[in-house]
């Protein structure tokens, strides 16, 4: 197994990324091949100490932005780290790809040059969620913004085979994300995107209203990718400004302060548990390959984790499994 990591994707590469590939080099030993301009890659490597027999280094000399629009970019830069990256995966002996850099561009890159699983129309991206019940799977956050019925009834029965063969849950259920529990609600396009779950996907639920996503009641989330890219930044966002809140409070009152000091480690689980670099990347889900999208801000813990995750899809034969489900006309 060879994990392809773009390093020059995201906010703080390539030093966040080589950081959290030497870890995974040291902790998990999976071969990895790093593509990206070779200078600085090497230059970044003298810090670290790891098995060399167990990483590649590929020269990619162009990089995409986070902000440069995605068709354009990826036929502008062909020697772009994302284009060769995915492109890799076309060729024996790389068995997936893992970027922290424009979503966009590695969505369309890896639809163009990878292309479709036979019968998914559509890619989706699907994400880990902290819930209650410890865990969801959400999907589709950002990918495709305009679906059809049908490329949600492939999101559902994608879903399921990740969170049954990767997060290892026995009985996933499946939730579509609508605005009331009941069968009626939502607007067309939500009542016949049920109707179609409900006659073709077993483990289908029903709706999930929004206030309802982080209660956990089923492992599978789906939604169409502009209300999953809406609802994953709201969360971000609640998230970041609830714990500026609590600081903020607890700084007012030495009590406070106290009770916040004896509460410190049960505080550190909650954290551990909201944050997403525990979680590691987004699967890339209905493209004939492997392809992990990392968050823009992905620190090295979180480069370690997706490819943590990139290898368990490789490990339970993601795409051959999706390929047996999903078939053409589904």
């Amino acid at each position: 197994m060879k994990i392809v990591v773009d390093a020059m994707g995201g906010d703080h590469a390539p030093q966040a990324v080589i950081a959290g590939v030497v870890d995974a080099l040291n902790e998990f030993a999976p071969s990895i091949a790093l593509i990206g301009i070779r200078e600085r890659i090497e230059g970044e490597l003298k810090k670290y100490k790891f098995p060399a027999s167990l990483l590649e280094i590929i020269h990619a000399p162009e990089s995409i932005d986070m902000h440069e629009p995605a068709t354009v970019s990826i036929r502008k830069k062909r020697n772009s780290s994302i284009t060769l990256g995915i492109e890799l995966l076309k060729k024996p002996g790389y068995d997936a790809f893992i970027s922290a850099g424009n979503t966009g561009a590695v969505v369309a890159a890896s639809s163009i040059y990878l292309g479709m699983i036979p019968g998914v129309e559509r890619p989706g991206i699907g994400l880990v969620i902290p819930t209650l019940n410890k865990f969801s799977f959400i999907m589709d956050v950002g990918a495709n913004t305009d679906p059809k019925p049908e490329h949600l009834l492939h999101y559902s029965q994608m879903a399921t085979i990740y969170a049954r063969e990767v997060l290892g849950i026995a009985d996933p259920k499946v939730g579509l994300l609508n605005i009331g529990a009941e069968e009626g609600k939502g607007t067309d396009f939500e009542k016949e995107t049920h109707k179609l779950l409900q006659e073709k996907v077993p483990n289908f639920f029903g709706n999930i209203e929004p206030n309802e996503v982080y209660f956990g009641k089923c492992a599978c989330i789906i939604c169409d990718g502009y209300v999953g890219n809406v609802l994953l930044k709201v969360s971000e966002g609640l998230l970041e400004s609830a714990s500026a809140l609590i600081k903020r409070e607890v700084g007012k009152d030495p009590l406070a302060m106290l009770g916040a000091f004896l509460m410190k480690t049960r505080l550190h689980n909650i954290k551990k548990l909201a944050d997403y670099s525990e979680y590691g990347g987004a699967p890339l889900l209905g493209v004939n390959g492997i392809v992990m999208i990392s968050h823009g801000r992905s620190n090295p813990k979180a480069i370690k984790n997706a490819i943590r995750a990139a290898a368990r899809e490789v490990e339970h034969k993601i795409i051959s499994r999706i390929s047996s489900v999903v078939a053409p006309g589904s």
